[in-house]
């Protein structure tokens, strides 16, 4: 198959990093790939294999007639068998591009619980004609995307995010540089990650934490994620109120979240909605017990094998926690153990490859 992926950009998150693992493997299995974003070329990226196209699209009309044309003499040139796009401006994007007249079939994925406010809803469904099939990564994205009418029923599948186990496999020597490196003795280390964002809900964090903090006074936070200065001010004050400025490391955008997952004891997840979200993913892979709010797909990905309360309840998300920290051990390593082989089983970037696999031939039968 010849398959043209269309992101927004290849900036540091979740959804891209899925977008690039998925069209990698498939470049992998023989399958001729390209890849079209949006954005400008950004200061932070994924790493890829892959040799992107950058359309450097503005917010105007003019950038995005011209977008459009680039595009479409890209995908002429490429002569795709279809075309995947991920994510809400990707989407309407792809859709846009088959008004030139005809064109590969196209799959749209919906990365997101929440991906914006009724327009968008109602630019989905005016454009939904022009897409195949729809997938969310998630049934609370799916079903959301559904009651709102964004999708319809029979268009819709939900594939859901997969899991690099082989780069997020636990290793004890390496936890024990990157504890030292950091400079780690005996405290138990809660890792977040993910963009300093209104979805992540930090502030709800920061207060389970101080919670932690007052029972446990050996509790350590870091959080994982890329944010400006302007986002961090706000939080580096509220952390700053509630007393633990100094048991909170912000480390900005980090590339080894491997080792920085090993060298952590627990994970937390405070968002406030979320799609699938891959940070949990890959904390499971990497054996570590998590502790997530009940938003998205989590439920979903974590089972039995984690702890999930009531998004936006600080108190909920410190009780966890802190029966987290208080678990023997050998419960802790139990727990961690489960969840890997949860990804392995069902949540690995193999399978899930060949989930896609399935659905493009699918979408490519004469009949669909």
């Amino acid at each position: 198959m010849r398959i043209a992926y269309i992101l927004t950009s290849l900036g540091i998150g979740g959804a891209e990093r899925q977008a690039l693992l998925l069209a990698e493997r498939m470049a992998e299995r023989g399958h001729a790939v390209t890849v079209v974003t949006l954005r400008p070329r950004q200061a932070e990226e994924w790493a890829t294999s892959l040799d992107p196209h950058y359309l450097g699209l503005r917010k105007t009309p003019v950038s995005l007639v011209g977008g459009l044309a680039q595009a479409r003499r890209i995908l002429r040139s490429f002569e795709p068998d279809l075309v995947h796009s991920h994510c809400f401006h990707s989407n309407i994007f792809a859709r846009l591009l088959r008004l030139a007249g005809p064109a590969a079939p196209l799959i749209s994925t919906i990365h997101n619980v929440y991906e914006g406010a009724w327009p968008r809803m109602l630019a989905y469904r005016l454009t939904d004609p022009l897409c195949r099939r729809t997938t969310a990564v998630s049934e609370a994205a799916a079903l959301r995307s559904m009651r709102l009418k964004a999708v319809p029923r029979r268009k819709c599948s939900v594939l859901t995010n997969g899991i690099d186990t082989a780069e997020f496999a636990p290793c004890c020597d390496r936890r024990a540089r990157m504890r030292s490196q950091m400079g780690v003795e005996g405290e138990f280390i809660w890792l977040a990650a993910g963009r300093i964002a209104p979805s992540k809900d930090y502030p709800n964090l920061l207060r389970a934490f101080s919670l932690v903090r007052a029972a446990r006074p050996a509790a350590c936070l870091w959080v994982a994620g890329e944010g400006s200065g302007a986002d961090l001010a706000p939080l580096r004050a509220l952390a700053a109120e509630l007393s633990i400025g100094d048991r909170v490391r912000w480390l900005g955008l980090r590339r080894e979240m491997p080792a920085l997952l090993d060298a952590a004891d627990g994970f937390v997840l405070a968002s406030a909605w979320e799609g699938m979200p891959l940070a949990v993913g890959e904390a499971m892979a990497m054996e570590k017990p998590v502790v997530a709010t009940d938003v998205g797909g989590v439920r979903e990905l974590v089972g039995e094998d984690g702890r999930i309360v009531l998004s936006k309840s600080a108190e909920a998300l410190a009780e966890a926690m802190l029966g987290m920290m208080e678990a023997a051990p050998e419960v802790r390593f139990a727990l961690g153990s489960a969840a890997r082989q949860c990804i392995e089983t069902r949540f690995s970037m193999d399978a899930k490859a060949d989930e896609w696999e399935a659905l493009y031939r699918l979408v490519l039968e004469p009949d669909r």
